[in-house]
């Protein structure tokens, strides 16, 4: 195992356009495929709504109607909200050299999150066939992810205080009917910073990625 593997460089980019973070990405993939560093970007993004590159577009409901831009991305799934409130994590690793299995890392990456919730004061988990995490029926973090010449890019959105909730009130959020969208603020019944939770995050994300490798 290259050492550097284990430790990606984490950058807090604060609140960040979506297409500026996009052309970060990009580029930063580039320079790993080159030999560059992974990296952690953890960012707010100004308010967006995304979808995967899929004809199925139903999830937006109606797309001229809505209230933030919105961009077709190279990740799977369904519709999303990010914006103020939520905790935006962007890992740009080598999965060549961390097993080849998209499977392996989008558990890992529900696990940093679950770990997460547990060190804020409360409990979630999975639910079977649906990626993502939860609190009971509550959705509280989405994944999308996306991998050119295995490089990752894209990741996880985090809800993390109450105004991140109401903009997905005007999606079906991943394409789910019916689901309830909550926040780590109302789970844990208390306030935290999004930059916070982040720093949690990253510590756990660093600690347990070589895992993978």
């Amino acid at each position: 195992m290259i050492p550097s593997l284990s430790h990606p460089e984490v950058q807090w980019l604060g609140s960040i356009e979506y297409a500026a973070a996009l052309d970060l990405q990009n580029q930063l993939v580039d320079q790993c495929l080159e030999g560059g560093p992974e990296k952690l970007l953890l960012l707010e993004h100004e308010p967006v709504y995304t979808i995967g590159r899929t004809r199925d577009q139903s999830s937006l409901r109606q797309p001229t109607s809505l209230p933030h831009p919105v961009f077709e991305i190279n990740r799977g799934g369904q519709a999303t909200w990010h914006g103020p409130g939520q905790l935006v994590g962007y890992p740009i690793l080598r999965l060549a050299e961390r097993g080849r299995d998209l499977h392996l890392y989008l558990r890992f990456l529900e696990e940093v999150i679950i770990l997460t919730c547990a060190e804020c004061g409360f409990t979630a988990g999975r639910r079977d066939g649906l990626t993502g995490v939860w609190v009971e029926d509550r959705k509280l973090a989405s994944l999308g992810v996306g991998v050119r010449k295995w490089i990752s890019m894209h990741g996880l959105a985090l809800n993390v205080t109450l105004s991140s909730l109401e903009a997905f009130n005007y999606i079906t959020p991943c394409g789910i009917a019916g689901v309830q969208m909550t926040c780590i603020e109302k789970e844990a019944a208390r306030p935290f910073t999004v930059q916070e939770v982040g720093d949690i995050l990253a510590r756990i994300f660093l600690r347990d990625l070589p895992t993978l490798a």
